[in-house]
């Protein structure tokens, strides 16, 4: 009988482990089946992530290798790259309608501006995250899937690398630091946030910043590209020089179509 019940005790243990082991895999597999069919419809360029992790049990969890490409048009290789990013979420919020994420830590991303006579590439994705957050709404359709509601008390962004390429001025490009960012409170009310709505609010925060710390770099450049303009006049490269010009004064640009 005292064997029985120590199988019996082995057995339940057992289960519990598969069980656990196997809620881990299905959540790795789901964060990246998401961020790689949700991305792209959002964003409407290829979005890719190497690996997820999430523990149920700590609430804290990690992706690597994630890069949001670059909408049509634009020559550079990616507009984002994330080597490391670490989550902590509320465990017993993670099979809820709305799953608490206690912190978000991106470390070292490369961001990649670039301009061009398409305009630019982050302000084509910004504009891409709020058609389909608007389409959403028209049509009223609900993210009320488990995971789609969110709830973000904070989001960080250190140790990044702003590449700003200039097509059209020789592929000139400027290599600085991105400011860290720090967004908090976000999704705290009943309805919370979106995936997309929370990609559009950090997105639109790291081309901000991207747009400021480069008007200070290029200052140099603009004389070079103001230069190039009384040789090549109307040319396209004379044109992108100029729409350069007025973005780094503040005057931005059309978005692109």
């Amino acid at each position: 009988m005292k064997k029985l019940i120590i199988w019996t005790g082995i057995g339940i243990v057992a289960v519990v482990v598969l069980a656990g082991l196997g809620v881990h895999f299905f959540l790795d597999i789901a964060i990246k089946k998401g961020v790689e069919t949700i991305g792209p419809r959002l964003a409407k360029v290829d979005v890719r992530l190497d690996s997820a992790s999430l523990s149920i049990l700590s609430g804290t969890g990690k992706i690597r290798g994630l890069v949001v490409g670059n909408p049509e048009g634009f020559q550079t290789r990616s507009a984002i790259h994330v080597g490391f990013a670490g989550l902590a979420v509320q465990p017993s919020s993670i099979f809820s309608g709305k799953v608490v994420i206690r912190s978000v830590k991106v470390q070292g991303p490369d961001v990649t501006l670039e301009e061009s006579l398409h305009g630019s590439n982050l302000r084509k994705l910004l504009k891409n995250l709020k058609a389909a957050s608007s389409a959403d709404k028209k049509t009223g359709i609900k993210d009320d899937k488990p995971g789609k509601k969110l709830q973000v008390d904070e989001f960080v962004v250190t140790g990044g690398k702003i590449h700003v390429s200039f097509v059209g001025l020789a592929g000139r490009t400027v290599n600085l630091p991105l400011t860290d960012i720090r967004l908090e409170n976000l999704g705290t009310g009943p309805e919370g946030i979106t995936a997309g709505e929370l990609t559009e609010k950090v997105l639109t925060e790291v081309l901000d910043q991207a747009i400021k710390a480069s008007a200070g770099a290029v200052a140099d450049l603009g004389k070079d590209a103001a230069n190039m303009t009384k040789d090549i006049g109307n040319s396209a490269a004379g044109k992108a020089a100029k729409g350069l010009g007025s973005l780094f004064k503040g005057k931005r640009e059309p978005d692109a179509q």
